[in-house]
């Protein structure tokens, strides 16, 4: 009887397990978001209102100008030293074609053993998967809708993956963990198990600002005060995995949990990108942030302001930098707190703020100075 392996953060798998999921958990998955269209209104997407429904491309929180801006798309896979790429959507299928010459591309440029996903509800266009799998496309991540699942023999999706299975990409199934729902999951991997897919990915069901309505309608509720996950969805998704177990199945099941994907898959691939683009000033933190300082001008402009930096407190060049995005000079942390107090007392405001290293620099926190 296969053994369940606890993993991290809460996940847990029965062997055998995605190459990609491995690659994930160590921040090395390029997660490529080639459009926001889909043909379905799953009432669980997680996609913001902001790339839901429109044609949007995003090669991990960097936006692409246009299908054509393949420049950022491949300095995202060098930032974070990408072993592979998940392309997801909205449903990819609908732009196949812009997703073949990404394959193409990914793979002449990082080569064969760059292993690429693909997750789709192929509802449309299920016939051009040969067109990607013959573009270089390694595993399909098919995503049957609830009331499929304990019927598949009667689902859209039946012939497609049987067709997939004779290809020579990995054929998957990949789904949301609703809570309770565990007849109706175990009749799918049964069904999948018979077709001789490879391994099923169950989710955690978690709250989205896009979601959040639809599970207050079905009165989901959150599982802690710390965390977006649906109450009930890791249990349903332990009770599966314990099923599968009993039945000694062959297919392999994997439990990826809400903080697996937050503490471990983008904790790794945001400390992966800091080492590529933290400047000389930036430190790394053990989260992988960038701690820096920043000053923001009341009576000078930017450049004046650069110019004091460097003359008056011989602040080098090179741990000095003007954002004119954010209207603000960054410097090195451990100088500005040396002058913040002289700088404070010309009505400047100086802060230590610490951001994500990643397209959006997001930012997590800021500290005005002096700390006291």
């Amino acid at each position: 009887m296969k053994k369940i392996v606890p993993w991290l953060h809460e996940s847990a798998y029965l062997r055998p397990l995605s190459p990609a999921c491995r690659m994930c958990a160590q921040g090395s998955k390029m997660v490529v978001l080639v459009t926001g269209l889909c043909s379905t209104q799953c009432f669980y997407c997680p996609l913001s209102f902001r790339k839901s429904g429109t044609d949007r491309i995003f090669a991990d929180e960097w936006e692409l100008d246009n299908e054509h801006d393949t420049k950022k798309l491949l300095k995202e896979a060098e930032y974070i030293d990408a072993a592979g790429a998940g392309i997801t959507g909205g449903d990819p299928l609908l732009v196949w074609k812009r997703v073949k010459t990404y394959i193409i591309l990914l793979k002449e440029t990082f080569g064969d053993a760059f292993n690429i996903h693909l997750y789709t509800s192929a509802l449309k266009n299920a016939s051009h998967l040969h067109d990607l799998v013959s573009a270089g496309l390694d595993e399909i991540r098919f995503h049957p809708l609830p009331p499929t699942w304990n019927c598949m023999e009667r689902s859209p999706l039946k012939t497609v993956i049987r067709d997939m299975l004779n290809s020579t990409a990995d054929v998957a199934v990949e789904i949301p963990v609703l809570p309770h729902k565990e007849t109706e999951i175990q009749s799918l991997i049964t069904w999948a198990d018979h077709q001789g897919v490879r391994w099923v990915n169950l989710n955690e069901l978690e709250f989205s600002e896009r979601n959040c309505e639809a599970f207050r309608r079905r009165r989901y509720q959150v599982k802690s005060d710390i965390s977006a996950a649906v109450k009930g969805s890791a249990q349903t998704a332990l009770n599966v995995l314990h099923w599968v177990q009993e039945q000694n199945l062959d297919i392999g099941v994997h439990y990826c949990s809400v903080s697996f994907k937050d503490g471990v898959q983008l904790r790794n691939r945001i400390k992966r990108r800091a080492r590529s683009v933290a400047r000389a000033y930036d430190v790394i933190t053990n989260d992988g942030t960038l701690l820096k300082g920043a000053v923001y001008p009341t009576n000078l402009s930017l450049l004046r302001l650069h110019t004091l930096l460097k003359t008056t407190y011989h602040v080098p060049a090179h741990l000095l930098l003007i954002d004119k995005e954010k209207k603000r000079i960054e410097l090195a942390p451990w100088i500005l707190e040396t002058i913040a107090p002289d700088l404070i007392r010309q009505h400047h405001c100086c802060y230590l703020v610490e951001e994500y290293p990643t397209a959006d620099r997001l930012e997590v926190e800021r500290h005005p100075l002096p700390i006291v």
